[in-house]
């Protein structure tokens, strides 16, 4: 496929399987992947997964991705009132990339305005804050509203990264 996917981390405590499974997806589709966080380095999952962060949230460039995908888990919070993940999201709307989000991360994208009449799903502890964000909640594992994609939460993570790669595709 040939196509860039940068997948943003908290530092600590993302959901394992909402990193491990849908990289896997894309990297089977043959799409190169780049990990950030709030700071470079080693990054740790909630249940021990490792990720290395090869850039920051503040410096990654939407423009330098097809895609741009948040991980969810309890330290992706972290990310709702960053500034420059909000950038981040509204820099790969503005330039027609796909941009995901999975679990409670959905909150981030709302958080930034890039929500705004799209339908989207979520974690249940966060649908206030998504619709609050402006998005029309659906209750599906997994949404597909034009370039944005959003999931609920692990049991989706499969799911979720074959759907992140299809919207790569068209």
């Amino acid at each position: 496929m040939g196509r860039r996917v940068l997948m943003v981390v908290a530092p600590r405590a993302f959901a394992d399987d909402e990193y491990v499974l849908p990289r896997a997806a894309f990297e089977a589709a043959g799409c190169e992947v780049a990990v950030a966080s709030s700071s470079t380095g080693p990054c740790r999952g909630a249940g021990g997964t490792w990720a290395r962060a090869d850039r920051t949230v503040a410096t990654a460039r939407a423009a330098d991705f097809d895609a741009v995908v948040f991980v969810g888990g309890a330290g992706s919070a972290g990310y709702v009132g960053s500034r420059a993940a909000h950038r981040l999201c509204r820099d790969a709307v503005a330039g027609g990339k796909v941009l995901a989000a999975i679990c409670i991360a959905p909150a981030v994208l709302a958080a930034a305005g890039v929500l705004k009449g799209l339908r989207a799903t979520c974690w249940p502890e966060v649908r206030e804050a998504v619709a609050r964000g402006g998005a029309t909640l659906v209750a599906e594992p997994v949404v597909a509203c034009g370039r944005v994609v959003t999931a609920d939460g692990p049991s989706s993570a499969t799911a979720f990264g074959r759907a992140v790669v299809a919207a790569l595709s068209r």
